[in-house]
């Protein structure tokens, strides 16, 4: 029986009197008991003396805890002998009683022994009335979620109802206008075909028969002047800006830099590689395949193969640029066309008008200095706003992505600012900078 008791004996030696578990780091008190570091000085958790001992309550006038270097090999001697069970769900890992007290403070379950020895002076209620209360919170901010959201859906079912019914009215208004046009031009063709039709019948007649009453038809002649229709502008006044659609794509904005590898020879990156200008002289740079050459193009450094992605470009005043996507594949040192079919997926922006291999929106008034690209590509779906009033500018029709995909830069034209990719500044929800 010696050696069942003595084992006992080891475990109680080696265990601490607060968290009933095998002493880490153990440290003597000036009466002389032994605890855990972290323990005794979560249980002295005030700035300043007297501290009362756990086990004695006897006081001391300050922090004077001194290593227990012997009792921390005990320890890890009883840890080794006999390690500690398995803890039961619903039950303390420290003390090994159950958990039925919640602290408000820490937000954290307690069992009693907890509650007396390090949460005593924290607000701890007991666990199915916390429970209670959790619910309902979570329940009044479930109401809250589900209202915004339904404001917002009748915010944005009134805004499309504005926008279309502007589309519908600036429709009525041109569509007249264009089909008044198109009778006019009918009538003038008309008559002008009836007189060809007289004047090459007459030119079949004998000279005689020719000539009679020959005035008459030159004066109708004439007479024929043909009236082109009234100029009617065909640019829409109503864009696509739905509220709030460019400050939710912000959600998925990543951190693009662009790719030295792939630049073409004109093209000069900053040091951050976050910016690029189009240059009038080459650079000596080494060929190789990854080099876009002659096209004056660049690659993010980033490789996209599934998800959503965002990114704003600050393109700010410049003539021309050329903004997308691209696969990685895609054949950089032949002149060709920059096509959907050939891997590019692209928007060109070329002074006064935007171009792509698929029919474009018309252009704005004023032309984006910031534009931002969505990509999803799961969904096959790439779209371009401009970040400067939310519009959209561009939208591919849907496209079934697969293989990497790259964003591609090319700032067409030369100019003092430099084509910049714009940085997160702060935390989600913060504003976009270009530097």
């Amino acid at each position: 029986m010696a050696a069942p008791d003595l084992s006992t004996n080891l475990q109680e030696e080696a265990t601490c009197a607060i968290c009933l578990d095998y002493f880490t780091d153990p440290v003597m008190t000036d009466c002389g008991h032994n605890f855990c570091r972290e323990c005794i000085q979560r249980c002295w958790g005030q700035t300043e003396g007297p501290y009362a001992c756990p086990e004695c309550r006897e006081l001391s006038a300050q922090r004077n805890l001194r290593p227990n270097r012997p009792l921390a090999k005990m320890a890890e001697m009883a840890r080794r002998l006999h390690p500690p069970s398995p803890v039961p769900q619903g039950v303390c890992a420290a003390h090994r009683e159950p958990l039925a007290a919640f602290c408000g403070e820490d937000l954290c379950l307690l069992c009693p022994t907890c509650e007396r020895s390090e949460h005593w002076a924290h607000r701890v209620r007991p666990l199915q009335e916390a429970a209670d209360d959790l619910k309902k919170m979570v329940e009044s901010q479930r109401q809250n979620v589900l209202g915004e959201f339904e404001r917002l859906r009748r915010l944005l079912a009134e805004e499309e109802q504005r926008l279309l019914q502007k589309l519908e009215k600036e429709e009525l208004e041109v569509l007249p206008r264009l089909r008044e046009g198109a009778s006019r031009l009918g009538q003038q063709s008309t008559q002008l075909a009836a007189l060809i039709a007289e004047l090459e019948s007459r030119c079949q007649l004998p000279a005689l028969e020719l000539l009679q009453d020959i005035k008459d038809a030159l004066c109708r002649v004439q007479d024929v002047k043909l009236q082109p229709p009234a100029v009617v502008p065909m640019e829409l006044r109503t864009v696509c800006r739905v509220p709030g659609l460019v400050e939710t794509l912000r959600r998925f904005r990543g951190d693009i830099t662009l790719d030295p590898d792939t630049a073409n020879p004109e093209l000069v990156l900053s040091e951050d590689r976050r910016s690029v200008q189009r240059s009038d002289q080459r650079q000596a740079l080494p060929d190789s395949p990854e080099r876009f050459d002659p096209g004056p193009c660049v690659l993010g450094q980033e490789r996209i193969t599934s998800g959503r992605h965002y990114w704003e470009v600050e393109v700010g005043d410049r003539t021309s640029w050329a903004l997308g996507v691209c696969k990685e594949n895609v054949n950089r040192k032949e002149k060709g066309e920059l096509s959907a079919g050939n891997g590019f997926w692209i928007l060109v922006f070329l002074g006064s008008f935007y171009n792509s291999t698929e029919p474009a929106f018309f252009p704005l008034r004023d032309p984006p200095k910031r534009v931002g690209i969505f990509l999803d590509y799961e969904a096959g779906h790439l779209s371009f706003y401009s970040a400067t009033d939310g519009s959209l500018l561009f939208i591919f029709p849907e496209t079934p992505f697969s293989g990497t995909l790259r964003p591609l830069f090319s700032p067409l034209s030369s100019s003092p600012t430099p084509m910049t990719i714009c940085r997160l500044i702060g935390v989600p929800g913060d504003t976009l900078g270009p530097q």
